[in-house]
């Protein structure tokens, strides 16, 4: 289903805002009523911009749930539901303050204080 939607959003909908979208999840719902379609863009960094590509995907939602009925001989099509995959932007942005994190503790476990407690001598009390 996934690689249905990205076929028909890159080829059907011609909409001018609707460009270098990528469909990166779905999600269909048990009874397949509908299924949440988890979208991302090229270019649409602002909220503003997202928001207004839901809206143009979701008001074309109904078009699209035709061509995929077509194109699939399933009992029920579900309806899709578009919703902006943030994940995609801020993935990279969560790796490098793992990995800022990482250096943190790196630095701190190999300071003079790590080494004292790793290879000095105790003594009994």
């Amino acid at each position: 289903m996934r690689d249905e939607l990205a076929s028909i959003i890159r080829t059907e909908v011609r909409d001018p805002r609707v460009t270098l979208v990528s469909v990166n999840d779905v999600k269909v719902s048990k009874d397949l009523s509908y299924a949440d379609v988890y979208v991302s863009a090229y270019g649409k960094d602002s909220e503003e911009d997202q928001a207004e590509l839901l809206d143009v995907l979701n008001g074309a939602a109904g078009f699209m749930r035709s061509l995929l009925a077509k194109r699939h001989s399933m009992r029920t099509t579900p309806k899709p539901r578009f919703h902006y995959d943030a994940l995609v932007v801020e993935g990279p942005r969560l790796d490098s303050l793992i990995e800022q994190a990482l250096e943190s503790d790196r630095a701190h476990s190999s300071g003079p204080a790590a080494e004292d407690s790793a290879g000095g001598t105790q003594t009994d009390a």
